[in-house]
């Protein structure tokens, strides 16, 4: 009976390294130099922690199986409470590990800052000074990557190339909701967000095919919001990019809105030409006809604002309003707006309810100093502070 036991658990300890073979191996296998790094890393943290944790668990069975119950050789000794030999070896050794680990972070942390440029090729060859970065342009749809290459005038969908031993400058932003822009082989994540760019320095070293994905989770087509990426040789890359021009169509502001709509699956797709600024009116929100980009409203902002006329750029301001009303061709009204406290719209010439129309509020003004040059508070007696907001799901405010 017990070797029937152990035939049968035999084929149980294999299970462990079956379950490993479904592992996907490239962030310890990289095939750029940043990848690399970052692998290096988590090898040495590793190793260290190990150094604490392997002697940890090993006296933890020793003293268990030294001390048991049974064995009466063991010495015993209940008065026993400090040794100051043992206290050094328990303090100072992980004390000197978290010193090691602090230091490895710190220099990392700068080194492999993904908006810092690249000083090298790999661990043997420095970047040469007449060596152009390639310049990408990433952004996130939903639920697809989008690549714009402006040196070259073209874009493409789900698909993007770099010639192997050329730095690579990424700029990355998104349409619509955040995601993670990541290539396990090429260099770590970095953050896609709307209104934002996010920065990414990186090269690969060895010509190959690689997969791409969006490590941060977006909505339903998160799953397949995948790319392909290929290294290749320079003659590979040109390629590739003559291949682009010659079957892509163009990438207008009307062509880009039809592509950024929500999307499972999207095949690869080549834009042979691209509409000026177009990138930059994706990252300004601003893409839409009639839209205000955030560069002109972080303008407004920085002088101080536009006052009561303000009101005039609500709309231009709606950006990501696809489900909202008829706008967003659902048939649905927006949530509504804001209003005030008193329960009517703002500017209404009715009293405010449950107040007698020859009441007047307490006045709300205060002697202050001017916070913008050549503005200065309500004169006493003139209309004072706006009364405070209550959230209600009322008709919109004009």
């Amino acid at each position: 009976m017990p070797n029937l036991l152990k035939s049968a658990l035999r084929p149980l300890l294999l299970l462990p390294v079956l379950l490993l073979t479904g592992c996907n191996m490239v962030v310890m296998s990289p095939s750029g130099d940043i990848a690399a790094q970052q692998r290096d890393l988590i090898v040495v943290s590793t190793i260290l922690m190990l150094i604490i944790i392997v002697p940890v668990l090993f006296l933890t069975l020793f003293f268990a199986w030294r001390y048991r119950q049974s064995n009466t050789a063991a010495t015993y000794d209940p008065e026993w409470h400090h040794s100051t030999r043992l206290e050094v070896i328990i303090w100072a050794a992980p004390l000197a590990i978290i010193i090691a680990l602090g230091a490895i972070t710190w220099i990392s942390t700068h080194k492999l800052d993904p908006y810092r440029p690249l000083d090298r090729i790999d661990a043997e060859r420095p970047i040469p000074a007449d060596v152009k970065p390639l310049t990408v342009q990433v952004v996130a749809l939903d639920w697809k990557w989008l690549f714009f290459y402006p040196e070259y005038g073209i874009a493409t969908v789900n698909e993007m190339a770099a010639p192997v031993d050329r730095p690579i400058t990424f700029q990355i932003t998104a349409s619509s909701v955040m995601n993670s822009f990541y290539i396990p082989a090429l260099a770590g994540m970095i953050y896609a967000m709307p209104g934002m760019e996010t920065k990414l320095h990186a090269v690969i070293n060895k010509e190959g095919d690689y997969e791409g994905i969006s490590s941060n989770y977006s909505g339903d087509g998160f799953s397949h919001m995948r790319f392909r990426f290929h290294g290749l040789q320079q003659g590979g890359f040109d390629e590739w990019i003559a291949r682009v021009k010659q079957n892509g169509t163009m990438l207008n502001r009307d062509a880009f809105l039809k592509l950024e709509k929500p999307s499972i699956r999207e095949p690869v797709r080549l834009f042979a030409g691209v509409e000026d600024g177009l990138y930059d009116a994706v990252l300004n929100m601003c893409v839409r006809p009639g839209q205000m980009c955030m560069r002109d409203m972080m303008h407004i902002d920085m002088m101080g604002g536009a006052g009561v006329d303000s009101h005039e750029n609500r709309a231009k301001l709606q950006h990501d309003n696809r489900h909202a009303g008829p706008a967003g061709g659902h048939g649905e009204a927006a949530p509504g707006a804001t209003f005030p406290a008193t329960g009517n719209p703002a500017r209404s010439e009715e009293p405010a309810e449950g107040v007698d129309g020859d009441q007047q509020p307490p006045s709300m003004n205060h002697d202050t100093h001017d916070m913008h040059q050549g503005h200065k508070a309500p004169a006493e007696g003139s209309e004072g502070a706006a009364p405070p907001q209550l959230n209600t799901n009322g008709s919109t405010q004009p």
